[in-house]
């Protein structure tokens, strides 16, 4: 951090959090740079349609796309109080042969925009990318632990076992649903393409003396030279403001399940089954030096929290639109996209980190497995000492006044001694030698290995073949 900065606000994205990458792409230098690819698309299409627009302009506006006149557009804003004029001019002073070319028909919403779309599709490749190799090392994960039992829990209460990998796949499943969402949004964005002050395109219309064919033609061509398929045909002045809300939808998603895999995580660490990586010289609190706190999951699940915050506001933005255009959401945008953008980054960087990280420990689980398999098995061993001839009724009797003997007694810190008791009583003395054998979790787990295998085979392994070019990211965290 530069010595000055330290008086200022400091966006702890920017700081802490956030990768190069991203930070990048919502860069005031990458929207600028990038207002003047729209420049330069747009002119190159009106001179393929036969507009005035020459080579010779067009070539001087490619030299300085990546020269921005940072000075010069700031004292131009500071006096025109118009972002856009101000850049314009400022382009113009450095290509004065195209300066009378530059913005030809266009409003400023056509490159903002354009311009933002193109961010925000660049945004979401980046998001892909780093979403695709958190799936990867969870998959790793969990066919690594795939038939290891561990006791599951609704409403935070012991129920039955199931397995370390099948409790990873509910994580990565929430992930795989998220992708599907991202990859709806990214194949179907649009551009806004070349619409005019209100939709209209009737300036693109005088402009080529009403040959609706070429303004048609413009559209395309514009289109397909900033990177999209296909533009919006019906828009106003802007496009609307619900794909704004879509993405954030997206990020939204990812930053809910990053959240409760990271919740999963920490009552998992509390209960000592499993604790996310912890390195040699890491300090886990200033006071308690042997604690080791779990800083990744804290931090997912405070970054998502933000990111869902965030999301009502452009469904908000895009309900209240005025007609054919208001800017009470240019502000807005410039906040709550980027920023959710980036903390989705931040936690995606994170989630890499502690899945790749994760470390379980066998003693414990099978220790609470221990502790809680005679009460799990008490069905099983009804059904077998009924098929050897007891009363169905008398038998659940005798194992509800044990088990409730045995509750007791485990509250108070005792062992569970439910098996040695049953053994005691006469009315299961012909299935006394099969209750210990009763006690295998593997018995109880039911295909949850299986699951495992066929949810990656059938659902993720394919993904990761398909998306293989993205694999072998390597992050580095801040701190």
């Amino acid at each position: 951090m530069k010595q000055n900065s330290y008086r200022q606000y400091q966006s702890p994205l920017t700081e802490r959090y956030a990768s190069p990458e991203m930070l990048y792409n919502f860069s005031a230098e990458h929207r600028f740079k990038t207002w003047r690819q729209v420049w330069i698309a747009l002119a190159e299409a009106e001179r393929e349609l036969g507009l005035p627009v020459t080579a010779v302009q067009i070539a001087e506006m490619k030299r300085f796309q990546d020269k921005i006149n940072y000075q010069a557009a700031a004292k131009l804003e500071s006096e025109l109080k118009h972002e856009i004029m101000a850049h314009i001019r400022a382009y113009g002073l450095q290509c004065p042969k195209a300066k009378a070319i530059i913005h030809l028909g266009a409003t400023s919403a056509l490159v903002i925009d354009n311009a933002d779309l193109i961010i925000y599709k660049q945004g979401l490749s980046v998001i892909k990318k780093k979403l695709i190799n958190v799936i990867k090392v969870l998959a790793d994960f969990a066919l690594r632990y795939k038939d290891t039992p561990t006791m599951a829990y609704t409403h935070f209460q012991p129920a039955l076992p199931t397995t370390v990998g099948k409790r990873a796949c509910l994580w990565l499943n929430d992930l795989m649903l998220d992708l599907k969402n991202l990859e709806f949004v990214e194949q179907n964005l649009r551009c806004l393409g070349v619409k005019g002050a209100v939709g209209t395109q009737a300036s693109f219309l005088t402009l080529f003396n009403g040959n609706k064919n070429k303004v048609r033609k413009l559209d395309r061509l514009f289109t397909k030279k900033i990177g999209f398929k296909e533009s919006f045909e019906i828009a106003s002045q802007t496009y609307s403001r619900k794909v704004d809300y879509q993405i954030l939808s997206v990020l939204s998603g990812l930053a809910q399940s990053a959240c409760k895999a990271s919740n999963d995580i920490r009552l998992l660490q509390g209960l000592g089954e499993m604790e996310e990586p912890f390195s040699r010289k890491q300090i886990g609190s200033s006071a308690m030096a042997y604690k080791r706190n779990p800083i990744y999951t804290e931090r997912i699940s405070s970054l998502a929290r933000f990111v869902i915050a965030l999301e009502p506001t452009a469904a908000l933005t895009a309900s209240t639109q005025w007609l054919e255009r208001t800017l009470d959401d240019s502000a807005n945008k410039r906040l709550a996209i980027p920023e959710s953008f980036l903390t989705v980054d931040s936690i995606l960087g994170a989630y890499f980190k502690l899945a790749g990280g994760l470390v379980i420990y066998p003693a414990i689980i099978k220790k609470h497995l221990e502790s809680e398999m005679p009460f799990i098995a008490t069905e099983t061993i009804l059904m077998e000492a009924v098929k050897s001839g007891g009363d169905r009724q008398e038998l659940h009797e005798k194992i509800r006044q044990h088990s409730m003997v045995v509750q007791e007694r485990t509250k108070q810190g005792l062992a569970n001694d439910l098996i040695d008791r049953l053994k005691a009583d006469r009315s299961f003395q012909k299935v006394k030698s099969k209750l210990s054998s009763l006690l295998d979790p593997k018995k109880y787990i039911g295909l949850a290995d299986e699951q495992v295998i066929n949810f990656i085979n059938q659902e993720v392994r394919p993904v990761l073949n398909k998306n293989r070019r993205l694999l072998g990211w390597q992050v580095t965290l801040k701190v």
